[in-house]
């Protein structure tokens, strides 16, 4: 097993960090860092076996026989290429589990992206697998499970939703999807983790805006303290370390683009030409989100400042 030597914050011990990335207080930019911290954690994370397996019998503790060995990656980043970090997709004998986190923003649609992912994934499968939808043998694939694991902050009371129920009010439709939806575990297992570890997050970058070292050393402190991802925390904290510190830094780069007269001029040349073609406020935002690749929150604020 490769060596992975450790930062003992305990100790007193620094993390290197650039000038450029200690103090933030952008609102714009604060909520892109909660964002994409818990999406790498939750990449780095369960990119692990170990805790992989962990996850799958916190979702069929019934399954006891099955092994790391037994887990079979499937990749998905390439079938929604903005939004790679915090989507997992894995084999188990005749199921196929993909898992969605959703963060800060809830939204139905997630339904929609699990879809994409499946139907890609199957067809991904039937290439590796030598067979042909156009064969007079049937075909062969695994069963599907769909999961989001919400970890923002709006209360959700729904434990399952559905493509029939939330895009055409129930009515039976041609092809149907249930997504089961996760707030926490249960018995403080690595689901029930991390999302107590996201909510450290959460209150660590409110509570030290100005304080990046501190946010993230008292991140790992809590967490360790209150055995919470514990042990993944102490096994490979410095890449923990690494993927918090890389992330404020592209913090910095976005905190300077939505400030930036080019970002403003960008938005309001889009705003004009939107109502100049009779385009809604609602579409313009999220044009801009995808062409400037900010968040949705980021793009109606600044569209709103220009909307007549």
């Amino acid at each position: 097993m490769k060596k992975i030597q450790l930062l003992n914050l305990k100790e007193g011990a620094e993390i290197n960090f650039s000038a450029n990335t200690q103090n933030h207080t952008n609102e714009e930019s604060d909520h892109y860092m909660k964002q994409t911290v818990k999406a790498s954690v939750f990449e780095d994370l369960f990119s692990n076996k170990e805790y992989l397996l962990q996850l799958y019998q916190a979702l069929h503790p019934e399954d006891t026989t099955v092994l790391e060995s037994d887990l079979e990656y499937v990749t998905l980043q390439q079938v929604m290429a903005n939004n790679p970090y915090n989507d997992l997709g894995f084999k188990v004998g005749s199921r196929l589990m993909i898992l969605v986190e959703a963060q800060s923003t809830w939204t139905e649609n997630i339904i929609v992206r699990c879809i994409m992912y499946l139907a890609q994934t199957w067809k991904d499968y039937f290439i590796s697998s030598k067979q042909s939808v156009y064969a007079s043998t049937k075909l062969e694939f695994p069963e599907p499970e769909l999961y989001v694991l919400y970890t923002g902050s709006k209360t959700i009371s729904k434990t399952e939703i559905s493509l029939s129920e939330e895009f055409f009010a129930g009515k039976p439709i041609a092809i149907d999807a249930k997504v089961k939806v996760l707030i926490t575990g249960k018995n403080n297992d690595i689901i029930t983790q991390y999302v107590l570890f996201t909510k450290v997050i959460d209150e660590q970058r409110n509570l030290y805006k100005n304080n990046t070292q501190t946010a993230i050393t008292e991140t790992i402190r809590i967490c360790k303290d209150k055995n919470i991802l514990k042990e993944y925390l102490e096994n490979h904290e410095k890449e923990v370390i690494d993927i918090m510190v890389t992330l404020y830094s592209q913090e910095e780069v976005l905190r300077d683009y939505v400030t930036s007269e080019k970002f403003t001029s960008e938005v309001k040349g889009i705003v004009e030409l939107s109502q100049e073609l009779g385009r809604s406020f609602a579409d313009t935002v999220s044009y801009v989100a995808k062409k400037c690749n900010v968040s949705k929150d980021i793009a109606e604020r600044k569209v709103n400042s220009f909307w007549n």
